[in-house]
């Protein structure tokens, strides 16, 4: 009942102001304030301190700097094999498998279309039917920051303009095609075993999303898909690589064509994910 609740809820708030109103709330920087926050947040949630890089509150300049915290060089491991692929993201397995001609399962008795997670032309679809998908959940005790799952060249991102449903399991369970409907930075890749595209799904809460070479975007409901210039950054990456952050948390899924990789035996629904752990092989592919 009360998850219903919820999910109604979400059609009939503000998604888009309330998602600004906490998007300046998480910037405040006076001392004791945004100390306060943090300290809170870091109770709450059981966050480990340990493996964040500086000092908590004090070397953070608001809650958001915390958020998008970065980790000690040694708190994620990234084994130097080229045959594997990792998990770009700190996270849970709320959907993964087969994409099923060029549908993607979301969750019960929905599924959507690669055309409209992609929302650019049918030939960039195309290389992804009966291909691989896995989609984590970001939960906001998570680190936040997306990580290369292998080398490659960034070949083109577009933003797509959605609306801000949560991306919590309850909410994924209801909302029909939630991915889709979403807004979301859309990502395309070119490594040495194809192509590959990551999706950063933007939420309710979640003020912007932010990549080395896009700088911060914010959200917008409406309007057209933005092709980002990355004509005056270096492209090229390798695994483990930074590839933005979510101010606040969301989603990512990441889509792979056909024949592109075996997953691990251990990676199942409801698996929790760390940045830098094997999450496939890619070996066999050249065989």
């Amino acid at each position: 009942m009360l998850s219903n609740i919820f999910v109604l809820l979400q059609y009939l708030i503000p998604k888009h102001l309330i998602t600004k109103t906490l998007y300046l709330v998480a910037r405040i920087s006076h001392k004791k304030t945004k100390n306060l926050i943090i300290s809170k947040f870091i109770t709450f949630y059981k966050i480990d301190t340990k493996e964040i890089k500086l000092e908590v509150p004090d070397d953070f300049k608001n809650f958001n700097d915390f958020f998008i915290r970065e980790l000690t060089k040694d708190a994620r491991p990234i084994k130097n094999n080229q045959n594997t692929i990792i998990s770009p993201v700190d996270g849970t397995i709320s959907s993964m498998g087969k994409i099923q001609n060029n549908k993607i399962f979301q969750a019960k008795k929905f599924s959507y279309s690669l055309e409209d997670l992609i929302a650019t032309d049918l030939e960039q679809a195309k290389a992804y039917i009966n291909g691989l998908y896995v989609t984590s959940y970001l939960a906001p005790y998570n680190y936040h920051r997306v990580h290369a799952p292998l080398d490659g060249e960034l070949i083109a991102a577009r933003y797509i303009p959605g609306d801000l449903f949560s991306v919590n399991q309850t909410t994924v369970n209801c909302v029909n095609g939630i991915f889709r409907r979403n807004e979301r930075l859309v990502m395309h890749f070119m490594t040495n075993f194809g192509p590959t595209v990551l999706i950063f799904v933007g939420a309710l809460n979640v003020g912007s999303i932010s990549t080395p070479w896009t700088g911060e975007i914010l959200p917008r409901k409406k309007g057209v898909v933005e092709v980002l210039d990355l004509s005056n950054y270096p492209s090229k990456i390798k695994k483990g690589d930074l590839l933005g952050w979510f101010n606040m948390g969301s989603t990512v899924i990441l889509l792979m064509p056909k024949d592109f990789c075996k997953f691990s035996n251990n990676l199942l629904q409801g698996a929790t994910l760390q940045m830098g752990m094997e999450i496939g092989n890619l070996s066999f592919t050249n065989k």
